[in-house]
């Protein structure tokens, strides 16, 4: 029997990217004597040696070596921890997640950095005085040395659990700790090692007897077990100045393997039935899982409520659909009120299963913030600013596409509040500010859309600067009124910085437009909110899931189209004496203290309509990009939540519109893209400016002049 366990390969890289994110965010907050914090990053490393050692990593398995061994040390009060070393194994956390992204992705790693990072280790532990084990197979005759009659004689018997591999622990790497201490015999007992047709390759069918000659006490040898104590019988027996003899393996048992074995080569075998890695001679492939996709399209752990909840719901569907069968027998009149519950009730029901099975896509937003304390604190040493992270609302539930997708964007933020937000300590002390800055990070729900904050307690945005760069890219002219959010929304043009030095960490406004290109793409919206002195709000409004939205549906004529609610302002009757007409042919509405100009869909996309004339449609007012526009529609329909189904892979981008949804009555409606709507009404309404006058208007956040 044999078993292909590169399947089990992306649970252990997602097991181990866990364990890397522990073994962060508990470094950064490792205190001198926190040894439940040590304890936890120690065990975090391990399992990532014994789950990388069974499916023959050994790349992984002999860097996490000695990143466990200066752990050990630490948490053992062998060593103070020092800032420096914490330095060091964060940085060693890089290189471990460095070495597993490369298994994932089958591509090379940054060597250089590793083997960097490795002689630093060594460095390190060299300083205090440690023997740095190898960890290779142990091969005994290399082992066995001359007696030392001041060393003590442990006799140990290691029975493990049968299911003990399938932990992620393997005995191999437990003895070589143990030669760590000193000395070593090892024999193998293979007679409970079944006939060969009958092995499990998951399974471990093999006890050990093991000399150890050491001046090692009682508990370091237990320590070494302490990882399987549950899933194992050790007995300990300790003898004075017992002179070793070579002992024969005890193989009468086992088929297929002849007396004549060596004890090495029985070690050897006994690892590969338990983790059927390849042979030494394709040495070139062992770090590389088979069978592994580089398009690995990832997975998501479901807590057990959620699978009981979509259980619950498909047996009331059930209940539901037999109901309306039976109701479909012989069928007459007097059975309509109980049809017409009995649909209801599948509405209530199909409502209820597909929330469910949203619900099981939904990650906390913890996922993405988790990257944050650690960022701040490199950046922050690299800027010499002291920089307290404040995270609120990580348990907010975000769908994984858009959260995986949002990560870049918050880091570009974040950077940016680090390096151009927050004062050096001199400024803010002169400023009467605390000396150390604030960064919060934090996310809320908000109708059917998630926020996201990210606020700084620095020296804000200088408006007349950011206007000034405007007037000077000739972005606006001087007659132009902006609000204050009108101005900050500048910030995002391409090339747009008021910075007088460009950092190599970020510069707010380089790539800024980056940014909030990919928060559009995401259906959302980023505001900026800033008092120059006090600091600065980034506020980022997404949708919850990319595969749902909440629409409002409009009619044009016959045509039924479908808006964002999240791009919703407001829907009114238009007053015709808050009509005018401009330079261009294009309308605005006088809205309060706004001038929206206003864009008839059945322009737009050439289509018949029912009113021609603003006076007697319904205006809708939406807003993206810091802009607001007026749709002119004739008549609002209901509000729904609508599956959205890509044009891209059913016909073909159309602009202004970012994808199509079936309604209830098997017709197809378009779902408006606001943002692409804003471009294309404004470029034909500069066009025929231009026609009309050759001058060209000043547009900026939905400010005609």
């Amino acid at each position: 029997m044999s078993v292909d366990l590169s399947q089990f390969i992306p649970s252990f890289l997602e097991e181990s990217f866990e364990g890397l994110e522990l073994m962060e965010s508990s470094l950064l907050n490792l205190e001198q004597g926190d040894d439940e914090t040590i304890n936890s990053i120690f065990r975090a490393a391990h399992s990532i040696k014994g789950g990388a050692g069974t499916f023959g990593f050994n790349h992984v398995t002999e860097f996490t070596h000695l990143v466990e061994t200066l752990l050990d040390e630490m948490r053992d009060g062998r060593r103070n921890i020092d800032p420096d070393d914490v330095e060091l194994l964060l940085e060693s956390v890089d290189c471990m997640r460095l070495l597993i992204e490369a298994i994932r992705d089958e591509s090379e790693c940054n060597s250089e950095k590793i083997a960097e990072n490795s002689r630093l280790l060594r460095q390190t532990l060299a300083s205090s005085g440690s023997v740095i084990s190898e960890v290779v197979t142990i091969n005994v005759d290399e082992l066995a040395t001359e007696n030392n009659n001041d060393m003590t004689t442990w006799q140990i018997k290691f029975i493990p659990e049968h299911h003990l591999v399938q932990t992620g622990n393997d005995p191999l790497l437990l003895f070589n700790a143990l030669a760590d201490l000193g000395e070593i015999t090892v024999v193998a007992n293979a007679k409970e090692l079944p006939a060969l047709n009958d092995i499990d390759a998951e399974e471990l069918y093999l006890s050990w007897c093991l000399t150890l000659r050491s001046n090692a006490s009682e508990d370091d040898i237990k320590e070494v077990f302490e990882w399987v104590e549950d899933e194992c019988e050790l007995i300990l027996i300790k003898e004075e100045n017992v002179k070793l003899s070579k002992i024969s393996v005890d193989v009468s048992s086992a088929e297929g393997v002849s007396d004549e074995s060596t004890l090495s080569e029985l070690c050897v075998s006994s690892s590969k039935i338990a983790t059927n890695t390849p042979e030494p001679s394709q040495k070139n492939n062992v770090d590389k899982p088979a069978g592994k996709s580089k398009n690995d399209l990832g997975s998501i752990r479901v807590g057990v409520d959620k699978v009981d909840s979509l259980i619950n719901l498909v047996g009331e569907l059930v209940i539901t659909q037999s109901m309306l069968s039976e109701l479909g027998n012989d069928f007459d009149l007097s059975k309509v009120e109980r049809l017409n519950a009995g649909l209801e009730q599948l509405l209530q029901n199909t409502k209820e299963l597909q929330e469910s099975v949203m619900r099981i896509r939904m990650l906390p937003i913890s996922f993405a913030f988790n990257r944050f304390p650690r960022l701040v604190h490199d950046l922050s040493k690299k800027t010499g600013k002291e920089i307290e992270l404040i995270l609120k609302g990580e348990q907010t539930e975000l769908d994984k596409t858009v959260m995986e997708q949002i990560g870049d964007p918050l880091v570009h933020l974040v950077r940016n509040a680090v390096d151009h937000g927050i004062e050096s300590a001199q400024v803010r002390l002169a400023n009467g500010k605390p000396e150390k800055g604030t960064i919060i990070l934090d996310a809320y729900h908000q109708g059917g859309s998630i926020v996201i904050e990210i606020s700084d307690d620095g020296g804000g945005i200088d408006r007349q600067a950011v206007f000034n760069k405007a007037l000077e890219k000739g972005l606006v002219d001087e007659s132009t009124t902006l609000t204050d959010s009108q101005v900050f929304d500048l910030i995002f043009e391409p090339g747009f910085s008021t910075a007088k030095e460009l950092s190599d960490i970020s510069g707010r406004g380089v790539g800024m437009d980056v940014v909030k290109q990919n928060i559009q793409s995401l259906g959302g919206r980023i505001q900026v909110e800033s008092e120059q002195g006090k600091g600065s709000t980034f506020r980022v409004n997404l949708p919850l899931t990319l595969a749902i939205l909440d629409g409002q549906l409009v009619r044009v004529g016959r045509e039924v189209y479908i808006i964002p609610l999240i791009t919703i302002v407001e829907s009114l009757q238009p007053q015709k004496t808050l009509i005018n007409r401009v330079s261009g042919d294009m309308l605005l509405y006088r809205l309060r203290e706004d001038n929206v100009p206003v864009i008839p869909i059945y322009q737009l996309f050439n289509i018949p309509c029912e009113f021609e004339h603003i006076e007697r449609c319904l205006l809708v007012v939406v807003e993206a990009d810091g802009q607001k526009i007026g749709l002119m529609v004739d008549d609002l329909l209901a509000q729904q939540q609508v599956v959205i189904k890509s044009l891209n892979d059913n016909y073909q981008q159309v602009e202004g519109v970012s994808g199509a949804t079936i309604l209830g009555d098997g017709s197809v409606a378009m779902i408006l893209d606001v943002p692409g709507i804003i471009t294309m009404a404004l470029s034909k309404a500069q066009s025929n400016q231009q026609n009309q006058s050759h001058v060209t208007p000043s547009i900026s956040a939905g400010v005609i002049s």
